[in-house]
């Protein structure tokens, strides 16, 4: 499983729901098209944690790169009802980091 990892504070922290209801949307839409395989959000517990990660975690699971790699060849158009609710998720994101990880050891790891 590969894991694109994502930090960042919302530009205006009173919308955190309003943030979540646009996050399930969009990466909802992504799920239900096979586009990826999960994802979870999550947030800070009691200030807990490097600040420069932000106070929220995203971490999106595809199966393979090639997954992945056809979830942002469906996203990088930008064009269309994607991204319009695309557009509700970044624009509402500010601090933005990200990363990509996978499980480990994995099948690839010789022993």
């Amino acid at each position: 499983m590969n894991y694109y990892e994502i930090w960042f504070n919302l530009a205006d922290s009173h919308k955190d729901l309003e943030f979540a209801e646009n996050l399930q949307a969009y990466l909802g839409w992504l799920q239900s098209n096979g586009k990826i395989a999960s994802w979870r959000l999550s947030r800070r517990k009691f200030g807990f944690g490097p600040p420069e990660l932000g106070e929220f975690h995203v971490t999106i699971s595809c199966e393979t790169l090639t997954q992945l790699d056809e979830a942002f060849a469906v996203v990088a158009p930008r064009s269309g009802e994607l991204e319009k609710l695309h557009a509700r998720v970044y624009s509402m994101v500010t601090d933005f980091r990200a990363g990509l990880y996978r499980d480990f050891p994995d099948e690839q790891r010789k022993r």
